[in-house]
């Protein structure tokens, strides 16, 4: 029965099938029944239904038949006529796109666990290696069938998973990487919001475990930040931090961390374990005080400095009032030893540990020449370094960093041995300033003088 007209633009010729369909699939699944070894009879049969449906635009009937034909390979555990017929289907000439989404979704089963509470892109168990194999082959085959294909997405994100996982498994990590890393998921629109930030969480995972520290950086900026302070991506939101707090452990970057560490501090569900919250927020101090001083260092500290929470760690809150007060700092400093033993400084190893002991020290000292540029114009070098403890050659090294960087100005006349940490004005500065403070000036006697006139005009 013919359903519309394919001329002057209207609707293309249908046939309806339907009845045909369903006996033909019932004469296959019966020559097959008989003996598996009629399966060749039976997917003729239903190849020769199927081209008819195909070119007579039945999709319903040539749903029916593929995901027959899949069946009857499927049930005679034929594997190689399987992987030939998913080919064979998918790739047809004018081949409709619910038939090539039918064909996948019915495989999709066959190589992933999708029982109730499965996640969707768990590889199914195998018991032993024919079957590892025949798993792998299918999930490739599969994995080709949905590259490039819209309407095929979510499924290839799935399947991409699932490949992964059989390669991680099999200890081929770099393998896993990099297969993930051929799917771009943020761009997919059929995915929700959790799936896309989790298969990028999962590609931050295996790049970093395969050392590839560049790739993770680049990755993990894919994530959008807000979208992890929804309610409901707390899991999520700890997860990426834990990730990005390995990536800055490699790049000793110790500010960055501390900010990784207070992003899990101030997690809803972190708030709610005591335990939890104590660790994140005393790896948050310790690791503002290694961070080098800028504006957003300090508003950092002084916004911990306003959190209850942090009173009920006192050696973290001891910590934060020595390097916020305008006060030479001896070191080793209080509870130094407690700071130390916390398990964030040791991670690593033994060149880390070192590493970041040598940078608390360094960051004690710059503290303290910079307290020494507020309280003194010019100082001898000796006196300084007997102020700070340091060696003469040391104190000169520190100042000379500090003022490369920018951090304070300062200049050291050796012959002198003294170090001046106010810059010397020319005659056009000291000038210009004392003209401004004469104009100051007299607009401060000129309003004052006003004022007087105003009060005794009111009298």
């Amino acid at each position: 029965m013919a359903s519309g007209r394919a001329t002057g633009g209207q609707l293309e010729e249908r046939i309806d099938l339907s009845e045909e369909t369903t006996s033909q699939i019932s004469e296959a699944f019966g020559l097959v029944q008989t003996s598996k070894s009629n399966l060749p009879s039976a997917l003729s049969l239903l190849a020769s239904v199927e081209k008819r449906a195909r070119v007579g635009n039945d999709t319903p009937s040539l749903v029916k038949i593929c995901e027959a034909t899949l069946q009857l390979c499927k049930d005679c555990n034929d594997n190689e006529s399987l992987l030939a017929s998913i080919k064979n289907l998918t790739t047809r000439r004018s081949q409709k796109t619910m038939a090539i989404s039918a064909c996948v979704n019915k495989c999709i089963p066959w190589v992933i666990d999708m029982s109730d509470g499965s996640k969707g892109y768990v590889p199914l168990q195998v018991v032993n290696e024919e079957q590892k194999v025949i798993r792998e082959k299918l999930v490739v085959a599969l994995r080709d069938i949905t590259e490039g294909k819209m309407f095929l997405e979510a499924e290839r994100a799935r399947l991409t998973r699932a490949l992964a996982m059989i390669k991680e498994q099999d200890g081929d990590v770099s393998g896993a990487a990099e297969i993930l890393q051929g799917v771009h998921a943020e761009t997919y629109g059929s995915l929700s919001k959790r799936e896309k930030v989790e298969f990028i969480l999962e590609q931050m995972r295996l790049t970093l475990a395969k050392n590839d520290y560049v790739r993770a950086a680049i990755v993990g900026n894919k994530i959008n930040r807000k979208a992890l302070l929804e309610e409901g991506m707390e899991d999520y939101k700890i997860r990426f931090f834990t990730l990005m707090i390995q990536y800055h452990s490699h790049e000793k970057d110790s500010f960055e961390l501390a900010k990784d560490y207070h992003s899990i501090y101030l997690t809803s569900t972190v708030q709610q374990n005591e335990d939890q919250w104590k660790e994140a927020l005393q790896y948050t101090v310790l690791f503002l005080s290694l961070s080098p001083y800028s504006m957003e260092q300090q508003d950092l500290l002084h916004r911990i400095n306003t959190d209850s929470n942090i009173d009920k760690l006192k050696t973290c809150k001891e910590t934060i009032k020595l390097f916020l007060t305008k006060e030479i700092i001896a070191y080793p400093i209080p509870h130094q030893d407690e700071l130390e033993g916390l398990n964030a400084f040791a991670m690593g190893g033994q060149a880390s540990t070192q590493h970041w002991k040598d940078i608390f020290r360094k960051r004690v000292i710059q503290h303290n020449i910079r307290v020494a540029s507020i309280y003194y114009q010019r100082i001898r070098g000796t006196r300084l370094a007997q102020l700070l403890g340091l060696s003469g050659k040391e104190l000169e090294k520190e100042i000379s960093s500090m003022v490369s960087n920018g951090e304070v100005y300062a200049k050291i006349d050796r012959p002198s041995d003294i170090v001046r940490f106010k810059q010397e004005k020319g005659a056009e500065a000291v000038l210009s300033d004392w003209a401004s403070d004469i104009k100051t000036l007299l607009n401060l006697l000129d309003t004052t003088s006003h004022l007087i006139q105003k009060e005794k005009m009111t009298q």
